[in-house]
């Protein structure tokens, strides 16, 4: 009797589990189930913000009015472009502040409060607010002019009997050099010293057996502090910072005081890399950033970037080849087609935010930034304004 007992049990028992699972045994494996979608996608978007370096944020992409062969141009917080006629000023938001009629085949120069634009043997010196400040008929035809904070500098003449006059942002004559530069071919010039009181100047010797770029530096008004030869390698850039002056050849990177005299300890081998932007905070050294030279053509594809701080570098790889890059409030900002990258100089990582371009337009070129954190980039001929993270 007892073993019927038991056999019934076993078959209820196998009865009841060939009805499936109760109603609460359904319940908890949904609720498992769901745990294990939301863990898998949770660990999807971090494997994806990982690969990219951080947390997707968004910008803010503005279309400006004008195009991409314009020369767009960085000017404090606007922006500038040349029509073929008119010079116009933007916001960093879009809006035409000012418009200056420039005339044909102009070029400008964007300093950091006045503008200088030329034609032929014309020139004219617009402030901030579009009002013209100077407006003459140089004694030579007008090869290229600088602005600093309290003086511009104007080269005149021929190629290699240039005559270079410094005048203040009201037009007036401070001085005028030729001698220093018989037989040269005026490259660049810029002011430098804590009130823009000092002038460099790199030419070229022409004549001589070998490429030759020489430095000189001036005190406006007064006299020559300095000359030094830099010889055949290219010099592209000098830099102003701690009382030094940075001289960017593609070999080497050189330093030296307001004299022209070289500090050798600071010297440093930039060779297969160039310049492309630097920041020089109120404070500290300067941040300079370069990229390799092979991937800064004209057909820009950077993948690599280096920053030059004091006597310290950092190096970078970017997730994606970028159309340009940039340094601003101690962040690196690099532009690809689809996606901008910020790193802070001492991050090991990028942070990845979407460009919102419209019409899924990918972004082609970089222009500048305006002192207000806006970045100004093409996609093709279309110009945007685009705020940056920080």
């Amino acid at each position: 009797m007892e073993q019927r007992d038991q056999l019934r049990r076993s078959r209820t028992r196998g009865q009841a589990n060939r009805q499936g699972p109760t109603e609460e045994e359904r319940r908890r494996r949904q609720i498992r189930s769901w745990v294990i979608l939301v863990s898998l996608a949770v660990a999807g978007l971090l494997g994806y913000h990982f690969l990219r370096g951080g947390a997707v944020r968004e910008s803010t992409a503005t279309r400006l009015p004008c195009y991409a062969n314009q020369n767009v141009t960085a000017f404090g917080d606007g922006i500038l472009y040349y029509d073929g006629v008119n010079l116009h000023c933007l916001s960093s938001s879009g809006t035409i502040r000012w418009s200056f009629p420039a005339g044909e085949g102009a070029s400008f120069y964007a300093g950091p409060r006045h503008v200088a634009i030329w034609s032929g043997m014309q020139m004219f010196l617009v402030d901030q607010n579009g009002h013209s400040t100077y407006n003459e008929s140089m004694e030579g035809q007008v090869q290229f002019v600088r602005v600093g904070d309290r003086y511009c500098a104007v080269v005149v003449g021929a190629d290699t009997e240039s005559k270079l006059i410094v005048k203040d942002l009201q037009g007036a004559q401070i001085d005028v050099e030729q001698e220093a530069f018989s037989g040269l071919m005026i490259l660049d010039t810029g002011f430098y010293g804590d009130q823009g009181e000092y002038l460099w100047t790199l030419s070229l010797d022409v004549f001589g057996t070998a490429a030759n770029t020489i430095m000189n530096t001036f005190q406006v008004g007064k006299m020559n502090t300095g000359e030094v030869s830099l010889g055949s390698a290219l010099t592209y850039k000098v830099i102003y910072e701690s009382a030094k002056l940075r001289v960017f050849t593609t070999q080497q990177c050189y330093t030296y005081d307001y004299k022209c005299v070289q500090d050798t300890n600071a010297t440093m081998l930039v060779y297969g890399w160039k310049l492309i932007d630097y920041e020089i905070p109120e404070r500290g050294a300067a941040k300079m950033l370069l990229a390799p030279t092979s991937q800064t053509s004209s057909a820009q594809s950077i993948m690599e970037l280096r920053v030059l701080e004091g006597s310290t570098e950092k190096r970078y790889t970017l997730p994606t080849a970028c159309v340009g890059a940039c340094i601003w409030q101690g962040n690196i900002y690099a532009f690809s087609g689809d996606y901008l990258y910020r790193a802070d100089v001492n991050s090991q990582r990028f942070f990845v935010t979407g460009i919102p371009v419209p019409d899924g337009a990918a972004i082609t070129a970089f222009h500048g930034i305006t002192s207000d954190g806006h970045a100004i980039l093409s996609a093709g001929d279309t110009v945007y304004s685009l705020n940056l993270p920080r």
